[in-house]
């Protein structure tokens, strides 16, 4: 069993870029900018938009943090986001999620510049994804491909199982594991908490996905020997051991099933890091005027 070390993986990718903005500042030309917007004090959101703040700092990026009140009118916010459009210094403009509840998440998306989406969830975006086209991915799937990538894991002909459908990670996940390039090459099924033989498929699968939202929902009894277990969970447990309160585990439960597994992602230092080493190299990409190209 081998740890697919997210924490490795994006220090790898931030300074890959950080040589790249000294090259491009060494030739006078732009230095990448992005622009985040955080709404109210959700301590999750703080926390990932204050590591995506110090990310930029670390690599030699500018960045922009426009705070509001939770009570912001959706009017204020979506002017606001208008304003970074309009903004040639803004690169890339992600806001973070979720929004209060009286703030329409569709409604702010759309409103993104879709050549600053570097969130990778405008519609045109998501469309030219599912149409092979040169565009930006959504950063965790992205920050997973860019993983196996790193690893040299060859995932042709594999069966992978994806749980969990959000537009933010299962959708996207198992559009570029199907595509034709490497990685890649998967024959995928995509589950869901409707699935009624999820245990069933999930034996079946050299990949495991693990997108679905709920603390060690996959357990050792679900993986086959030798799998691939991706786990995208990020959970909050009570943990009265600790100073905080609680603890972070992810959706696989992971000292039971790891031994099972050729490679497995931690919780923490797996994919939660790769998503900003993603979401910061297609800002770098924006900056530059290219973007990710799917075959």
């Amino acid at each position: 069993m081998q740890i697919l070390d997210g924490k490795l993986v994006s220090q790898a990718t931030k300074d890959l870029l950080a040589k790249k903005v000294t090259e491009l500042k060494a030739l006078g030309k732009k230095t990448p900018h992005l622009a985040a917007i955080l709404v109210g004090n959700d301590g999750a959101s703080e926390t990932y938009v204050a590591s995506k703040v110090k990310s930029c700092a670390e690599i030699g990026y500018n960045s922009t943090l426009l705070r509001f009140d939770a009570q912001i009118s959706e009017k204020h916010l979506l002017d606001n986001i208008q304003m970074l459009n309009e903004n040639a210094d803004i690169d890339g403009i992600l806001v973070q999620l979720p929004l209060p509840k009286h703030i329409n998440e569709e409604l702010v998306i759309n409103t993104i510049d879709p050549s600053k989406d570097v969130d990778g969830f405008h519609p045109m975006n998501v469309g030219k994804m599912v149409s092979g086209l040169p565009t930006f991915i959504p950063a965790t799937p992205y920050g997973i491909m860019l993983m196996l990538e790193h690893y040299n894991i060859d995932t042709k002909g594999k069966h992978a199982v994806v749980i969990g459908r959000s537009h933010i990670v299962g959708t996207p996940m198992s559009i570029l594991l199907s595509r034709n390039a490497q990685p890649g090459n998967c024959t995928v099924t995509l589950c869901h908490s409707q699935t009624k033989n999820l245990k069933e498929l999930c034996l079946q699968a050299d990949i495991v996905v693990a997108a679905i939202g709920r603390p060690n929902y996959v357990t050792a009894d679900m993986v086959k020997d030798g799998a691939i277990v991706i786990d995208v969970g990020i959970n909050r447990i009570e943990d009265s051991s600790k100073k905080s309160g609680f603890r972070l585990v992810g959706d696989v439960k992971f000292d039971e099933v790891a031994p099972k597994c050729s490679y497995i992602t931690p919780v923490p230092g797996g994919v939660g890091l790769m998503t900003i080493a993603a979401l910061l190299k297609n800002t770098y990409n924006a900056a530059i005027g290219e973007k990710e190209h799917l075959n």
